[in-house]
């Protein structure tokens, strides 16, 4: 089974990135941290070696925001493109899928995310259609799929409690067989901060 790992990101641009946690790290201090997520979870994707690492981004990559941040080698970067979180998810998905090879979406919010969960993700989706880690917040961190069917992006209330509820009750409907993952946390709201590891806590103070 071929695997892509697909990371959706913003730039990290003071202002357009972390929005949310501004008011607890400034407009500089909420980049600085959306910066250092992007890059651990990169650095997490690369280190679990299970297929090919791809950054889907927003801007493009040729946008300014992104010329402060050194992205590591052997990559493949493309465009988030137009429309909603799900259209763009939805885009990225079939591509891939198209393409014979199985997908890992997830985000650059879950500072949990490791070489670790996502081998185990792989070892889960060889004997399952499906696999999600939810977060805490009613969305999830991570889907995988070996298929790909618009319901599971479209029509979504992207950023509520119910993203991952109606993502799981989704692949029931498909008929896909689904193995659900540990809960973890994304970092989104200041009372997040608490989930930062203690050696990340200098971001927690503006």
């Amino acid at each position: 089974m071929k695997m892509r790992i697909i990371i959706f990101a913003k730039a990290p641009l003071a202002g357009f990135a972390k929005t949310r946690l501004i008011p607890a790290l400034g407009k500089a201090g909420a980049a600085e941290l959306a910066k250092k997520m992007l890059l651990h979870t990169l650095q997490a994707a690369i280190a679990a070696d299970i297929g090919s690492v791809e950054l889907c981004v927003t801007p493009s990559i040729q946008d300014i925001a992104w010329n402060d941040v050194e992205l590591p080698d052997g990559i493949n970067i493309t465009e988030q493109g137009s429309g909603d979180l799900g259209e763009r998810m939805a885009r990225a998905t079939q591509r891939n899928i198209e393409q014979g090879e199985a997908v890992l979406l997830i985000g650059t919010d879950c500072v949990e995310m490791s070489e670790e969960l996502l081998r185990n993700a792989v070892s889960d989706l060889r004997e399952h259609d499906a696999v999600i880690h939810c977060t805490a917040d009613g969305g999830y961190a991570l889907l995988g799929c070996k298929h790909f069917n618009v319901l599971l992006f479209a029509d979504m209330p992207w950023s509520t409690d119910q993203v991952a509820t109606m993502t799981i009750n989704r692949i029931g409907r498909l008929g896909w067989s689904l193995q659900v993952g540990r809960l973890l946390h994304d970092v989104d709201e200041p009372q997040d901060l608490q989930h930062l590891p203690e050696h990340w806590r200098s971001y927690a103070v503006a």
